[in-house]
């Protein structure tokens, strides 16, 4: 399995999402370089989905908009594989839902990420308990399936923290994804317990949305996680966004390691 430490390279690590196609598969390319060339350490590629649970309504509007906009699995991958033309190494990981990648097939969905590159996948709504679903395509096909630990996680810390893998997704706080005004979770007392069980990265998501708090974040853990603060500037400048995208992203990566 592919050992993500390498891509921190002894940095704190940013991590942010973009909804792929929204608003269309052509603008989500040039959100991508933009992010690369901010410094990004990996990027999560959102695959929409109709009924995505885990998200707040600023990422469900944007699946909504990607999925009215036309894109599909298929478009998303044709995508990469452009991405791949002037940076065949970067790391990239899909965040979608079980839905998608199993009506798009296991067997055929890891063979285009194996060949594609990719590195990862998030699956919220595939519990740890019921990973075996996709662990031997995962396998197979060298893709890391990323766990999530939430602050309810508590006594299977242990269990999720020992087989993780690429890196653990640490939930800052309990409900959807999306911006919060403060995070209240003893995310340092979580982190301190995943680190008993495992030496691969923890990075935390949901609710940070600036410099101040992606700082805060890394502080206690090796990576920040940023998707809805990402999504609201593209649904607020559309196909304008790449160069608002890059100048968040290269504020967040600065503040993050200094």
């Amino acid at each position: 399995m592919i050992d993500f430490s390498k891509y921190f390279n002894g940095k704190k690590g940013f991590i942010p999402f973009v909804t792929c196609g929204d608003p269309s598969i052509d603008d989500t390319y040039n959100f991508v370089i933009e992010l690369i060339k901010a410094g990004s350490t990996l990027i999560e590629l959102g695959i929409p989905f109709s009924d995505p649970t885990a998200e707040g309504k600023t990422i469900e509007k944007a699946d909504v908009r990607a999925l009215s906009a036309g894109c599909t699995t298929d478009k998303i991958f044709d995508m990469i594989k452009k991405i791949r033309v002037d940076y065949p190494d970067f790391p990239l990981l899909f965040m979608t839902y079980c839905n998608p990648v199993h009506t798009y097939g296991y067997e055929r969905f890891f063979k285009k990420c194996h060949e594609l590159n990719m590195v990862g996948i998030i699956i919220p709504d595939l519990p740890f308990e019921e990973k075996g679903e996709i662990s031997e395509y995962c396998k197979k096909y060298n893709i890391a399936n990323i766990s999530l630990i939430a602050p309810t996680s508590k006594e299977r810390i242990k269990m999720i923290a020992s087989e993780a893998e690429g890196f653990v997704y640490l939930v800052s706080s309990l409900g959807v994804t999306g911006m919060r005004n403060k995070i209240t979770t003893d995310v340092d007392a979580i982190a301190k317990e995943i680190k008993k069980y495992t030496n691969i990265p923890v990075c935390v998501g949901f609710g940070i949305k600036s410099k101040e708090s992606a700082k805060a974040m890394v502080n206690v853990s090796d990576g920040a996680i940023i998707g809805s603060a990402i999504v609201n500037i593209i649904e607020e400048h559309k196909e304008n966004s790449a160069k608002y995208v890059y100048e968040f992203a290269s504020s967040i990566v600065e503040a993050i390691n200094n």
